[in-house]
C-alpha cells in the first residue's frame, strides 16, 4: 500500500516550477534586451546547442524560431566536435543551454565558436560559469531548486529554460510584426494548418 500523497507531491511540483519562473520576471534586465537585439539583428541562423536535457529543450526552441520564420537549428554538442562544427557559419548566433555552465563538451566548442566571430548568447544556472564568462550574453536561468526530492534530476531548471526561449520567441514576433498569415505559410500541414488557412 502506498505511504506517499500523490496529489501533493504533483502539487508541489506545481507550485516549484510556477514559482521559478516567475522568478525570471526579475531578471530582464539589459541583459535580456540586448540577446534580443542580437537575435533581431542576426543575419545567418540561430544555432542552439546544449547536452542532455538542456539538448532537448534547445531543440524545441531551435524548432520555435523556425516557425515564426527565424532560421534555426540544433547542434548537438558531442556531434559539433566530431564533424559538425562545419555546420557553424560566418553570421550566425550562437545560444547555449547548460544549467552548471560546465558542461565539457560545450566548453570545447568556445574556441570555435570565438574564430567565427559568433555572437554568444548563453541560458546558464550559473552566471558565474565557464560558458557564461565566455559569451556575449548571459541569460540567467538558474532556480532554487528542482521539483523532485531527488534534486539530480532537472525538471525545474529545464521548464525556466523553455520559458526563457519561449520570451524571446514572443518579442521577436512583436518586434517583427509577425502575423497569423506569416505563421500560416510556416504551417501548412495538419489539423493547425488547416485551420489557420481556413481562417485566414
Amino acid at each position: 500500500m502506498r505511504n506517499i500523497n500523490i496529489k501533493e507531491l504533483a502539487t508541489a511540483v506545481f507550485d516549484i516550477e510556477a514559482k521559478s519562473i516567475n522568478q525570471l520576471k526579475g531578471r530582464l534586465d539589459r541583459q535580456f534586451e540586448a540577446a534580443v537585439d542580437c537575435l533581431d539583428c542576426c543575419k545567418g541562423r540561430i544555432v542552439v546547442c546544449g547536452m542532455g536535457k538542456s539538448g532537448l529543450v534547445g531543440k524545441k526552441i531551435a524548432a520555435t524560431f523556425s516557425s515564426i520564420g527565424q532560421p534555426a537549428m540544433f547542434l548537438h554538442p558531442s556531434e559539433a566536435i566530431h564533424g559538425d562544427l562545419g555546420m557553424l557559419m560566418s553570421g550566425d548566433c550562437f545560444l547555449s543551454i547548460s544549467n552548471s555552465g560546465e558542461t565539457d563538451e560545450l566548453l570545447q566548442l568556445i574556441p570555435h565558436v570565438e574564430r567565427l566571430e559568433l555572437q554568444h548568447i548563453c541560458m546558464v544556472g550559473n552566471i558565474n560559469s565557464t560558458l557564461a564568462k565566455h559569451s556575449n550574453y548571459v541569460l540567467n536561468v538558474g532556480v532554487e531548486e528542482e521539483a523532485s526530492s531527488l534534486q539530480a534530476v532537472p525538471m525545474a531548471s529545464t521548464i525556466v529554460a523553455m520559458a526563457m526561449g519561449d520570451a524571446l520567441a514572443a518579442v521577436l514576433i512583436q518586434l517583427r510584426s509577425f502575423q497569423s498569415e506569416d505563421f500560416a505559410r510556416l504551417h501548412p500541414g495538419g489539423s493547425l494548418g488547416r485551420k489557420l488557412i481556413t481562417s485566414v
